[in-house]
């Protein structure tokens, strides 16, 4: 509703700005919506075209990462907050080739039944390369992240999807598969994660970003290999991450051995 409000009072605002009612708004703002999912473990922001969350947000610390709740218990959902036209779909996924990768993890989840259903939400979800990513390596990421509430007071993690160019002769491309029948949901070329960590009685900041791709990777390989700039992610994502933080921040990986 308060997404609802704004879209309204944003409409009405450029519409008063053209003499006499002339608005080419006058009926209706085509967008683009980015629907903005306030979960118990997370908030998401959700892109309607590509039918994957833009950005998923976390706040991890000690305690809000102690529970009992079974993942066994959860099953993967279409989320009813979205239109149906615009919705990742169960079938989707169905014999794609890829796994149903989460942004926020299900094991950040575990307070209660309902986070843990929360994160199977399909607006939490984008495919992800099984054998070798989803399954081993960026779980391995996803098992550091949580590991830094041991060292550090409160741990914020913001992963998305990535769909980065590459070289094709002397041109650079982006491309990308799209699964479903019909075509429905984009598959990533990347994946990001980035982390900032604060502790209580320490003004200072250190932020790590990352970006994978979205393939088998040796579990041997350094994590520091992935290690990049915020900006290079903000710059590819075209999102602002951390806005409210000085750029002055210290890198995580200076701060803290970066090993999986």
């Amino acid at each position: 509703m308060l997404f609802l409000a704004l879209f309204c009072i944003l409409g009405s605002a450029l519409a008063s700005q053209h003499p006499l009612g002339d608005s080419p708004l006058k009926y209706g703002n085509p967008g683009p919506v980015s629907d903005l999912l306030v979960r118990s473990r997370y908030t998401a922001s959700y892109n309607r075209a590509f039918r994957n969350p833009n950005w998923v947000a976390e706040h991890l610390t000690r305690e809000n990462l102690n529970g009992t709740a079974d993942r066994t218990n959860a099953d993967f959902k279409e989320d009813p907050d979205i239109p149906p036209p615009f919705r990742a779909l169960l079938k989707d996924y169905y014999r794609s080739g890829y796994d149903r990768g989460h942004m926020c993890p299900a094991a950040d989840a575990k307070k209660d039944e309902e986070a843990m259903k929360e994160t199977f939400l399909l607006t939490n979800i984008a495919p992800q390369q099984g054998i070798g990513f989803n399954r081993q390596y960026w779980a391995y990421l996803e098992s550091f992240v949580r590991d830094l509430t041991k060292s550090f007071d409160d741990v914020y993690c913001v992963s998305g999807p990535l769909y980065l160019p590459h070289k094709e002769g002397d041109k650079w491309v982006v491309s990308y598969e799209v699964i479903g029948d019909p075509p429905n949901v984009a598959v990533p070329t990347h994946f990001f994660k980035a982390i900032l960590v604060k502790q209580h009685d320490n003004p200072l900041n250190a932020i790590g970003a990352f970006a994978l791709p979205n393939k088998a990777i040796d579990s041997s390989t350094p994590l520091i290999s992935f290690n990049t700039s915020l900006e290079d992610i903000e710059r590819a994502s075209g999102l602002t991450l951390y806005e409210d933080i000085p750029r002055t921040f210290t890198s995580l990986c200076k701060l803290i051995s970066c090993k999986l």
